[in-house]
């Protein structure tokens, strides 16, 4: 494996890992009524490498669900994601 593709495969698990505790912690805070993260603080860490994160954090916590934009764009952006990091392994 190439080291860029593990440097990548790094920071997209890096941010995917902070994404999912963004939304760990947004869903705490809506439970306890306090101070929430900005939805373009979750997109951020999402389009930033963070979809699979984000994904999976807003399945894990049903956090975000019942937002179509989250609800259908997440999973869309988790799969490009996907699909690039695995072009990029077989351009490696």
């Amino acid at each position: 494996m190439r080291e860029s593709f593990r440097l990548l495969l790094i920071l997209l698990g890096v941010v995917s890992l902070l994404a999912f505790a963004l939304f760990g912690w947004d869903k705490l805070m809506a439970k306890l009524g306090r101070r929430r993260i900005p939805e373009a603080a979750l997109w951020g860490a999402a389009l930033f490498g963070g979809g699979v994160g984000a994904c999976l954090g807003m399945w894990a916590f049903h956090h975000k669900t019942r937002k179509g934009f989250f609800h259908i764009g997440l999973p869309l952006l988790a799969a490009l994601q996907l699909g690039l990091l695995a072009w990029a392994q077989l351009r490696a």
